[in-house]
């Protein structure tokens, strides 16, 4: 994270997002096309950025609506000059990533029950609840299609993923070590289940990491075989 460019209030920028707090408050956004940054590669411009906090927006609001899964209130989300904000009640604790292994283990047996319960909401329809399919991050950051028109089943057979549950984003109580949240909704949506890789059981990022299988063409494959004959495209 480079804070060079943080204004007052700031706490953290990305090539993709800023981040605020204000006592109780939890605010991220976009970045306007006049705040991207400049990469090995040449300007980065973030991928379905507002489309994916207004996808989360939608994700905690079903969430808290229909389980009992722990995760943040969301106070607003709207555009405004060209950014996207997404404004939700801060949540405090610390990331599972900073627990002991053992710690660890007792988080990973109620996180277990989250997924079942998420797991169980199932839906027709591919996708997330903003009306738009944004796949997970690690076949994002190996496509280049941000228009995904998929097929619907005559089936409830997809059922919820949270699609980024990594370490990072389970924030636990400390002391007690119970689940105070469960953040990052971005990518989450009614997928296959086998979408739902259990990367929050070792340190790193949603993707796979050395000597791990990367399952990333399987959901490629399942994807493009998906698309809708009268809408789909490439994915390259």
């Amino acid at each position: 994270m480079d804070n060079s460019l943080a204004e007052e209030g700031c706490f953290a920028v990305t090539y993709e997002r800023k981040y605020y707090r204000r006592d109780n408050v939890f605010i991220k956004r976009s970045l306007r096309a006049t705040e991207f940054r400049v990469g090995y590669r040449g300007l980065y411009v973030p991928r379905l950025a507002k489309e994916r906090l207004r996808n989360e927006a939608e994700s905690l609001r079903f969430i808290r609506r229909v389980t009992n899964i722990p995760v943040p209130n969301v106070l607003c989300d709207f555009e405004d000059d060209g950014a996207y904000y997404l404004i939700t009640e801060y949540i405090d604790g610390v990331a599972m990533s900073e627990l002991s292994e053992e710690q660890k283990e007792d988080v990973c047996e109620e996180l277990d029950l989250h997924l079942a319960t998420l797991h169980d909401l199932k839906s027709k329809i591919i996708g997330g609840l903003s009306g738009v399919v944004i796949p997970p991050y690690r076949v994002m950051k190996v496509t280049e299609n941000n228009d995904w028109h998929l097929s619907s089943s005559e089936h409830d057979e997809y059922v919820f993923c949270h699609n980024d549950l990594s370490q990072q984003n389970v924030i636990v109580n400390p002391s007690t070590l119970k689940i105070n949240a469960i953040i990052d909704w971005e990518y989450a949506g009614f997928y296959p289940a086998f979408f739902e890789a259990p990367f929050y059981k070792r340190l790193g990022p949603s993707a796979a990491i050395e000597g791990e299988v990367d399952d990333t063409p399987e959901l490629i494959q399942f994807l493009t075989s998906h698309q809708d004959p009268e809408n789909g495209r490439p994915y390259l």
